[in-house]
């Protein structure tokens, strides 16, 4: 299995920082926030990897290189202007290949996300073994979190391991938590270079039930403000140093 880390958004809400860093470079405990996510594909056995860049996407290739100092062999797929994420999908499949691929955004910080559990979650076959037929297959598998205190309203609902754009009554909405893993077809009608959102495709495919997904409630930060990311860096942070009960 490939991955691709979505690296390409200008970070507005950074601001001073990423002025001159681009985000996924800013650091939490010492790491770039993106190389957490590099680390925790490559402990999964998941080493290829396709980073997508624009802003200042430079200073990502020359701070990571080839990636083989994390044990990664990481190839880039420059933008120049950002095209959303799908689009920066789209741009990107002649990278990616024909299998399922999971993708992560390379500015959020879930240093103990299991990466092993994405690689056999779009299955090929029926509880006989036997082939499904493309229109059965689900066509991806988000991850969701609970919502957190900027997006209280959630995104999907989660029903018996598939998602739903509705809840149904006394089902909560969570949000997507911006790890998926997907098959390559979801993004084919996108013309490669075009812009293109992932929330209009996500929400299709869920409405025909194609895709699957889980809740994952550890540690999951979507540094979005330099205030958030000084919380995460101060050395009695009580979220990162929390004993377990």
């Amino acid at each position: 299995m490939k991955a691709m880390i979505l690296a390409a958004g200008r970070g507005e809400r950074m601001r001073p920082l990423t002025d001159t860093c681009p985000k996924p470079l800013l650091k939490v405990r010492g790491r770039p926030l993106i190389v957490w996510q590099i680390l925790g594909l490559v402990r999964a056995g998941i080493a290829e990897i396709v980073i997508n860049h624009a802003h200042l996407g430079q200073m990502i290739e020359d701070t990571l290189g080839d990636g083989a100092q994390l044990g990664a062999q990481i190839r880039y797929s420059a933008e120049g202007t950002a095209l959303e994420t799908a689009g920066g999908i789209a741009k990107a499949l002649h990278l990616l290949g024909d299998a399922p691929f999971v993708t992560v955004s390379g500015d959020i910080y879930c240093p103990h996300f299991d990466y092993e559990q994405v690689k056999d979650v779009l299955v090929e076959n029926d509880i006989w073994g036997n082939p499904l037929p493309p229109h059965l297959r689900d066509t991806a598998w988000l991850y969701l979190v609970p919502n957190p205190k900027h997006h209280l309203q959630g995104d999907f609902a989660l029903n018996s391991f598939t998602i739903a754009n509705e809840a149904s009554e006394g089902s909560p909405l969570h949000t997507f938590g911006n790890i998926g893993v997907y098959r390559p077809e979801m993004f084919a009608g996108i013309e490669p270079g075009t812009r293109a959102k992932l929330g209009p495709i996500l929400r299709d495919h869920a409405a025909q039930g194609r895709i699957g997904g889980d809740l994952y409630e550890g540690q999951w930060i979507n540094v979005g403000t330099p205030a958030q990311l000084d919380a995460l860096n101060a050395p009695l942070n009580a979220v990162s140093h929390r004993s377990p009960t």
